[in-house]
């Protein structure tokens, strides 16, 4: 039984890192890598810095920010709208962002 379990996290672990690298896929495709790094701040702040900001109920904000733009909350320099991105997508990049706590 303890095998079971033992393997049963295991698979869960492999498929949740295997999402991270589809997200942070995602993320490169989409074009924010350009501006936003995973550990440091670029033009905008680092992903880690915002999943330390931000939880799970601003989500929705945080995807309206990605979809539509933003500025003031981290500096003078405003986050354009992401055209190229759309909402389902915007709503997994926020849930990865978050997620990296």
């Amino acid at each position: 039984m303890k095998a079971i379990y033992v393997c049963l996290l295991a698979t869960a672990g492999i498929m949740s890192a295997g999402a991270a690298q589809a997200d942070e896929a995602l993320a490169k495709a989409k074009g924010c890598l350009a501006c936003h790094a995973i550990d440091k701040k670029i033009v905008g702040p680092a992903y880690k810095d915002v999943a330390k900001k931000y939880t799970a109920k601003d989500e929705a904000k945080l995807v309206e920010k990605v979809l539509k733009g933003g500025k003031g909350s981290w500096g003078e320099v405003p986050m354009p709208p992401n055209a190229t991105v759309k909402p389902e997508e915007a709503t997994k990049l926020v849930k990865w962002i978050l997620s990296l706590k």
